[in-house]
């Protein structure tokens, strides 16, 4: 296996952020969290930094949802958007790495919530055909990096995509004050 061939790399659990080139509406300087993926099956991840400004409660008013009622839920990404997913995300300290679980249960949601992990719900998830992502990733219009523990905090989901850049060194730094519109540079 060739690590440096996009094709045979195996990015769950990775980062997605888009490059400033990528002018798609839905995906425009977002950060997606790859739940999925496999070169010979596609990809299937969730943006993480496109908050709708409701909770579950706006969404789901039945007495039994009433514990994840304050839950925030986000614009997961272009496909499926009439369902709601539950996903919990924790940053284990002890290994400096993210876990995740998606398509919880209202149990399932609650239980995690309750235990102290980050639980949102999704609208709609980012998915990929087989080839598809490697085929953007050869194209430059993703950049793939590790999460840290910052993609938890859901006061940053604005700035998330910058922030992130710009930790990644200089050169993404640059790229993390580009307009959107490079001709107005």
């Amino acid at each position: 296996m060739n690590p440096d061939d996009p094709a045979q790399l195996c990015l769950s659990g990775s980062l997605l952020l888009a490059d400033p080139s990528l002018q798609e509406s839905v995906f425009h300087r977002t950060v997606l969290l790859l739940t999925e993926h496999r070169h010979d099956h596609g990809a299937h991840g969730y943006i993480l930094n496109r908050p709708t400004g409701r909770n579950t409660g706006y969404f789901l008013a039945a007495p039994e949802f009433r514990p994840l009622a304050k839950i925030p839920v986000y614009n997961g990404g272009p496909v499926s958007t009439e369902q709601l997913t539950f996903a919990s995300l924790a940053w284990l300290k002890s290994t400096g790495s993210l876990t995740w679980h998606t398509h919880l249960t209202r149990e399932d949601a609650a239980s995690r919530l309750a235990a102290g992990e980050t639980v949102r719900a999704f609208v709609g998830y980012a998915g990929w055909a087989e080839g598809q992502l490697e085929s953007e990733i050869k194209r430059r219009s993703w950049i793939t990096c590790k999460p840290t523990p910052e993609i938890l905090a859901d006061d940053i989901a604005g700035s998330l995509w910058t922030s992130l850049l710009k930790g990644m060194g200089p050169w993404y730094h640059l790229l993390s004050k580009m307009p959107d519109d490079p001709g107005l540079n």
